[in-house]
């Protein structure tokens, strides 16, 4: 019996349609885990919904066998618990349960005698360039989403926007700690992004690319490799360009290249090039400055120029996990960029008075989607 001061418990009430209140409904669910015709649905549905709750677990048992450097270990060779408890200052039952969440996510394999050795999914996050130094970055990440609530009301500074103060336009304030740490996260991961670009949208017909917010020159520098005539521009911020320039120059490429020092915010694009890249970039900002910069590039390119725009996209219509998950909220705990879709993109390029706009389809779009357009006259 209820008296006063109680507050009744809250109970969802579906209001979708009949077979959405059914599946909602604990008793059906009960009879559904038992129901032959229906069981291997419900323990199926059960076990990725578990999946999903214990994410948030994974990752950090991820996090954990990268910050030990286990994975480095293990590479070496198998090892008892007890030898790489030593190691990493742990105590062997903690290493234990450590190495055996491990292999319970596929990254380890546990052997007869008791050894862990590294298995082909733990081996592959060593060959990936920059997946280790985007996991040990993922600290900052979060605790942002520690309060997911929080971050979606848009309650308190998040450590990604401390973390990426360029986004906001602060050149003048970028300390030269924070301009490495930014470029050398970029580098390390822009390889895989330049691979999976020069696959889907070739260069063959380009004569001069100018990257826009190049970073230390990772794109430039692979679309110089394979295209050995093309004329190669640069602009990042001030900050920025002492990496590039020692990147490129290592390359052996300052004969074709120009840097240039300056904001797309605030300073106008060189008008060199015939194609101009957006690696990366579009996301990490809101409509109005996206609107502004795909303006500036339509002005600076020639009748018959090309935009090329890559990055992780979401999935429109069709919501997918790395758009619409990971790179969502990451956008979200930056402050001010959004994962917006193709169709999006392709949308607010036509607004800027773009063309022919092609979306190639994606080897992986959790490294990068794509999309390329046309000035015509």
């Amino acid at each position: 019996m209820a008296v006063a001061g109680d507050v009744p418990e809250r109970r969802a009430v579906p209001r979708g349609g009949w077979l959405t209140r059914l599946i909602a409904n604990p008793r059906f669910q009960h009879w559904a885990s038992g129901f032959a015709l229906t069981r291997g649905i419900a323990r199926r549905d059960g076990a990725e919904i578990f999946d999903i709750v214990q994410g948030f677990v994974q990752s950090q048992v991820l996090s954990a066998l990268v910050e030990l450097d286990l994975l480095h270990h293990l590479a070496e060779g198998p090892e008892a618990p007890a030898v790489l408890a030593r190691r990493a200052g742990l105590t062997e039952d903690r290493m234990a349960i450590l190495l055996q969440a491990g292999a319970a996510l596929g990254l380890l394999r546990r052997r007869r005698d008791g050894r862990f050795a590294l298995a082909r999914k733990g081996a592959a996050i060593l060959g990936v360039p920059g997946l280790e130094a985007m996991i040990r970055h993922h600290r900052a990440f979060y605790a942002d989403m520690a309060d997911p609530v929080a971050l979606l009301r848009g309650q308190g500074e998040t450590e990604l926007a401390r973390f990426w103060p360029y986004v906001f336009g602060a050149a003048a304030e970028m300390e030269p700690e924070v301009a490495r740490r930014y470029s050398d996260l970029m580098a390390q991961s822009q390889g895989l992004v330049a691979q999976d670009v020069l696959r889907m949208i070739p260069l063959k017909q380009t004569r001069h690319l100018l990257d826009i917010g190049g970073g230390s020159g990772a794109f430039l520098a692979a679309v110089a490799a394979r295209y050995p005539d093309v004329r190669l521009t640069l602009l990042d911020l001030p900050e920025v360009i002492p990496s590039a320039h020692a990147r490129l120059s290592e390359a052996g490429l300052s004969a074709r290249l120009t840097l240039v020092p300056g904001s797309f915010r605030t300073d106008p694009l060189p008008e060199v090039a015939d194609t101009i890249s957006l690696i990366r970039v579009l996301y990490d900002h809101d409509d109005a400055t996206v609107r502004a910069l795909l303006a500036k590039v339509h002005a600076a390119l020639p009748v018959g120029g090309r935009l090329i725009v890559a990055e992780p996209m979401a999935g429109g219509a069709r919501p997918e996990r790395a758009g619409d998950v990971y790179f969502a909220f990451y956008t979200m705990a930056m402050g001010t960029g959004r994962a917006r879709s193709a169709a999006r993109i392709a949308e607010m390029c036509r607004a800027a008075g773009f063309t022919d706009i092609r979306i190639p389809h994606s080897p992986r779009p959790f490294v990068t989607s794509a999309l390329s357009c046309v000035k015509n006259a």
